[in-house]
């Protein structure tokens, strides 16, 4: 008979205790929840789940081990080619990627690979003998030097592998820390900035070097880092200069793109009452958009005492967002207007948000994007009272290190234009991740960033 027993739940925080907290929602697997989930592995011998991982992480061999409570091991298969596996357990999106194409899932329910990926990381970090861990796996330096450009996922994971290498990798990030879009994007509810730091230092540990407060492009450029000894650049600086509307209103007090709104609360600790960077007190705050972005930025006005309303123009089918973000979010009370669209934004005397208006929209043919595209329903106009406005409909790259680097070709977004491997129209340059390709998963980022240490370790040494 076949195994149908279901996956193991994740045990959470109750969403009326979470609403008034910044902690973590969800809060790992213990020993014995995590060695009954990875019995439920049926150990496949052509094991799709590998090929469905953007870092091929050996799945099966660190479930494995975790069923046979080889906690250090599965650890160990994990971190051979994945850099931040605690990151990757918590924020990656699992059910479209491994666990989509688990066996499991053809007759019920997918093993839950990150939930395992996440505990064997966090058990390690917690337990694990760090020091053996470094010695057992120290390499010789190859005396060749690679810069990086920013400390987000694609960055840190070109600089770990090519660090296992034997480069000496030198990380230059613009902020006062390291970790890119985990530190100032995401949510302490999701990814606790403890579990960065510390995914940080097992990098630095095994000797890249991090310099912070460096924005590449003014502190120094492209070209003085090639020309004072780096051998290879490696840039993966994000995508970080927020998308508008482009409707009147957006000028006014109170709204903010999502990316400042985000910073403020997540690397400026505006939750904080013994912190100097506060966000404006709301209490009704719409939100604009509809990808996992737009779910952490309802969730944390939430946890400031806002009533919220997330406005998307299409479908709730049609969300970007994890289900599990959306799923969470709607336990923590935020409300959704599905099939809307903001067309002005109203203030006061005081030039003080005081309502949106928008109009109700049906779903037509398909567009580019593969989904339905949204169409105006003439005469549905209709408005929502806020004093706050969030604006989450993407990002793309900041135009500084193109606009000072020569030679560097851009597209028609602004994103750098690279081959397969990596490599940019500038000799020895090389990038990944959101500034390649707009804002995207951190997994997919720090897949580029792989295939791009790959890339620079042929370069240098062929």
């Amino acid at each position: 008979m076949v195994d149908q027993s279901p996956r193991n739940p994740m045990p959470e925080q109750n969403a009326d205790e979470r609403i008034t907290n910044f902690s973590e929602v969800t809060l790992g697997y213990t020993v014995e929840q995590a060695i009954a989930e990875a019995n439920r592995c049926w150990q496949c011998k052509k094991p799709y789940c590998v090929a469905g991982c953007p870092v091929n992480v050996d799945i099966t061999r660190f479930i494995g081990q975790i069923a046979q409570s080889d906690f250090v091991g599965a650890y160990q298969t994990i971190t051979t080619t994945n850099s931040l596996p605690a990151i990757c357990g918590r924020v990656c999106p699992q059910e479209t990627q491994c666990e989509e194409v688990c066996v499991r899932a053809r007759r019920g329910e997918a093993v839950a690979i990150g939930r395992l990926e996440r505990f064997a990381a966090d058990w390690f970090l917690a337990n694990g003998d760090k020091t053996s861990l470094v010695a057992s796996t120290s390499i010789t330096p190859n005396g060749h030097r690679v810069a990086v450009v920013g400390a987000g996922p694609a960055s840190l994971t070109c600089a770990g592998d090519l660090a296992r290498l034997g480069y000496a990798v030198t990380v230059f990030e613009a902020f006062h820390v390291a970790g890119g879009v985990l530190v100032y994007g995401i949510p302490e509810f999701r990814l606790p900035k403890t579990i960065v730091a510390q995914e940080v230092e097992e990098l630095i540990a095994q000797g890249v070097e991090i310099k912070t407060n460096t924005v590449v492009g003014r502190t120094v450029s492209i070209d003085e880092l090639l020309d004072s000894g780096y051998e290879a650049v490696f840039i993966g600086s994000g995508a970080g200069l927020p998308s508008f509307l482009g409707i009147p209103g957006e000028n006014l007090l109170g709204v903010y793109s999502a990316n400042e709104y985000l910073t403020r609360i997540n690397l400026m600790k505006a939750y904080l009452d013994d912190y100097d960077t506060p966000v404006a007190p709301a209490t009704r705050v719409a939100v604009i958009g509809g990808g996992n972005v737009a779910m952490d930025a309802a969730r944390s006005a939430r946890r400031l005492g806002a009533e919220v309303t997330v406005v998307y123009r299409r479908g709730e089918n049609e969300l970007p967002a994890r289900a599990e973000e959306v799923h969470h979010a709607k336990e923590e009370g935020v409300q959704f207007r599905f099939l809307s669209n903001p067309v002005s934004i109203n203030g006061n005397e005081n030039r003080k948000v005081t309502t949106i208006e928008c109009i109700e929209m049906q779903l037509g043919e398909i567009d580019g994007s593969g989904r339905r595209s949204p169409q105006i329903i003439p005469g549905s106009e209709f408005s929502i009272d806020v004093d706050a406005v969030i604006v989450a409909i993407g990002t793309t790259p900041n135009p500084l290190i193109a606009a000072t680097t020569e030679a560097l070709q851009v597209d028609s977004h602004g994103c750098l234009v690279t081959d397969e491997h990596g490599a940019t129209s500038k000799p020895g340059v090389f990038a990944g991740g959101d500034i390649v390709t707009g804002a995207a998963t951190v997994i997919l980022a720090m897949g580029a960033g792989k295939i791009a240490a790959k890339a620079i370790n042929e370069y240098i040494l062929g």
